[in-house]
């Protein structure tokens, strides 16, 4: 079994998840805050020591056309930091509208208010980022 971190990275909000191979189920886990732009390291760290992955996956963004956009570049960075700190492999899955079918999800299925959605919409986020790459796993097995 190999548990795993899914990251759905965001300037001022990281949305994290936490999943493995051998149930193929991804959570929700927490999000981290940038503070002053600044990516929470420490929290990330603490997350990582507690959870132990032995693969962390971050979901990346283009446009449509599959060129970049202005976050991408942010994100392929926070990916080589991620795995450059904590030495673990990272893996870049395409989040396509996570964040977007998060929101969805939390707002017209679950009724949740504004402000509350604001607080979990990216911890889903991650939590749908892994889970789909947790499914493309398994389909490749």
């Amino acid at each position: 079994m190999a548990v795993c971190l899914g990251f759905d990275y965001g300037v001022k909000k990281i949305g994290v998840a936490v999943g493995d191979t051998e149930t193929n189920i991804a959570n929700a886990l927490t999000t981290v805050r940038a503070i002053k732009q600044k990516t929470g390291w420490e929290e990330i760290g603490k997350l990582i020591d507690e959870w132990q992955p032995t693969k962390m996956v971050v979901g990346i963004s283009r446009k449509e056309n599959g060129e970049d956009n202005e976050v991408t570049p942010r994100m392929i960075r926070f990916s080589r930091q991620l795995e450059g700190r904590y030495h673990c492999p990272v893996e870049l899955f395409d989040e396509g509208l996570t964040t977007f079918e998060a929101k969805q999800l939390l707002f017209d299925e679950v009724q949740v208010s504004a402000n509350k959605l604001w607080e979990v919409q990216d911890e889903l986020a991650a939590q749908l980022i892994l889970q789909s790459w947790l499914n493309t796993k398994q389909q490749e097995k």
